[in-house]
């Protein structure tokens, strides 16, 4: 069963950077994509980014110039380096294998998540 932790999170003054750590366990970092998801306070989870297999990466518009997803296939970890942290990047933020059919949905149940919040 596949199983996922995010770590590194934290509060930073807006224009820092953070960047977390997913780890993965089930055998599923050499053989997956996996996709960064996050909830933004009082909102739906909403899809971030996809990284796949080879570390190719597909990031949402709003954060593509800022964020960067990336992976260790050996140690089956995921990363999303961000950087110029603003406040309405403030979110509960999770990893998951995305579906196929849609990547925007995630294919197992959801990990604890990790808080990033970026005061103003």
């Amino acid at each position: 069963q596949a199983q996922f932790v995010e770590s590194g999170g934290g509060l930073v003054q807006a224009g820092g950077s953070l960047k977390l750590s997913c780890t993965a366990s089930g055998g599923i970092v050499s053989d997956n994509a996996i996709a960064w998801y996050r909830q933004l306070p009082g909102k739906q989870r909403e899809f971030v980014a996809r990284i796949s297999r080879d570390g190719s990466a597909l990031l949402i518009d709003s954060v593509r110039k800022r964020f960067t997803a990336s992976r260790d296939n050996a140690k089956k970890v995921v990363f999303l380096q961000m950087s110029s942290l603003a406040p309405e990047d403030t979110a509960v933020y999770y990893c998951n294998v995305p579906a196929s059919a849609n990547w925007k949905r995630p294919l197992y149940s959801w990990g604890q998540g990790n808080q990033v919040t970026a005061s103003s």
